[in-house]
Order: C-alpha cells, then sequence, then structure tokens
C-alpha cells in the first residue's frame, strides 16, 4: 500500500510539474507577443519622431526577445519529455511562435539602427511608408497576441490576409526608387533594406499566423490539399 501510494504521489507530481512547464511556457509566448508588438510600436515612434527614448526601447525589446529564445531553446527538450501528446504540441508551438518572435526583434532593430545612422532626414513620402508599415507589423502582432491568448482562429486569419499590404507599400518603396534619378544611391539603399526587412518581419508575423491557426485548429494551413479545377476552369 505505501510503495503503490509512494508511486502516485511521484506520478502526479511529475504531472504538477509537466503542467507547470507548459503554462510557463505558454506564458513567456504571450509576454513575448506583447514585447515583439512594443518593438513595432517604439520604431513607429521612432520614425515620427526621432525619439532617443523609442530607439533604446526598440533595443531593450530586441534584447528581451533573444533571452525569451534561450530560455525555450533551454527548457523545451526537457519539458516536452514530461508531457501529454496535446501538451507537447503546445510547447512545439510556443517553440515556434519564438523563432519568429526573436527574428521580428532582429529586423525591427536593424531598422532602427539603420535610421540612426542616417545623416540626412528621410523624404516625405519614404517616411510615410515606413510609419505606415510599422503600424500594419504593429496590428499583426496585436492581433497574434489576442489570438494566441484566446485561441481565436479569426485573428490567424485576418494577419495572413493583411500581410499582402506590408508587401504592397515595400513593392512602392523599390519602385519609387529604382525608377527614381534624382535620389542618392546610399540613401536609396538604405531606403530599400529598410523596407526590407519590414517586409521580412510581415513574413514572421504571417507564419504566426499560420502556426495560431494550426494551434487552434489542429491541422497546418500549409498542408492543406489543393482544389482540383473544375471543369469551367480546364476549358
Amino acid at each position: 500500500m505505501d510503495r503503490a501510494y509512494t508511486t502516485m504521489t511521484a506520478t502526479r507530481r511529475k504531472a504538477v510539474q509537466a503542467l507547470d512547464s507548459t503554462r510557463e511556457m505558454t506564458d513567456l509566448i504571450r509576454q513575448s507577443c506583447l514585447v515583439a508588438k512594443d518593438a513595432a510600436f517604439n520604431l513607429r515612434d521612432f520614425l515620427e519622431n526621432s525619439s532617443n527614448m523609442a530607439f533604446i526601447a526598440v533595443k531593450d525589446c530586441e534584447k528581451e526577445l533573444d533571452r525569451a529564445e534561450r530560455k525555450v531553446d533551454e527548457q523545451i527538450t526537457t519539458a516536452i519529455t514530461q508531457v501529454s501528446e496535446a501538451e507537447a504540441r503546445e510547447l512545439l508551438a510556443c517553440l515556434k511562435f519564438i523563432i519568429d518572435l526573436e527574428r521580428i526583434g532582429d529586423l525591427t532593430w536593424s531598422v532602427t539602427q539603420r535610421l540612426q545612422r542616417m545623416t540626412g532626414r528621410l523624404l516625405k513620402e519614404d517616411r510615410h511608408d515606413l510609419i505606415a508599415m510599422a503600424e500594419i507589423l504593429e496590428k499583426m502582432l496585436d492581433n497574434i497576441y489576442q489570438g494566441f491568448v484566446k485561441r481565436d482562429v479569426n485573428s490567424a486569419n485576418w494577419v495572413l490576409k493583411t500581410d499582402t499590404q506590408i508587401d504592397h507599400v515595400c513593392h512602392s518603396v523599390f519602385r519609387r526608387h529604382l525608377e527614381s534619378k534624382e535620389i542618392s544611391f546610399d540613401y536609396s539603399t538604405n531606403l530599400l533594406l529598410m523596407a526590407q526587412a519590414f517586409e521580412r518581419a510581415g513574413d514572421h508575423a504571417k507564419n504566426l499566423g499560420e502556426e495560431l491557426f494550426h494551434l487552434v485548429e489542429g491541422h497546418s494551413m500549409r498542408h492543406e490539399p489543393k482544389r482540383p479545377k473544375t471543369s469551367r476552369q480546364m476549358q
């Protein structure tokens, strides 16, 4: 009886520890979503106001996301061996989330640093477009956070549809600078690299939307079978 009780107690203790590790990991991802959103917000503030506080805030967000990724990387292997299949899926989702969130932190910080190093002021159209991309990214990350907290697939779908908005603005910047003969080469190069960084950040946010969909629905959008062509389409 004592041995059975001891075994049962140890099993329960492991179950509680596994639940705690899953909860800790999901809490960390929630916080990291907010940190990435703050990075986009402060980058927009830096674009609008050249605020030194905003510059420092983006840098701090990038460091915090780096720390979160290291923590997940260090703990995920042990945690995933101690949980149920459902909890293992949640932990794998957390791993995928933090990889994309950390990359968004890197990209927003790279744009902020490039802005800081530029000697001249941004042209009005360029400032407007970069602010627009930062605002779209911030809204995408807010929807990722809300969707992760509420397990809401509508938030995931909104993010997936919104990614094209960043692409359109980025293409507009590229078109304007590649066609212009009056803007200096160095200035255009910096602008194109910043626009490209925003586009890549949007792609990572889109990845988060797909992973959120997978987490909620239990299957990946990337592996959905293609619909067969109708007889009208084949004619």
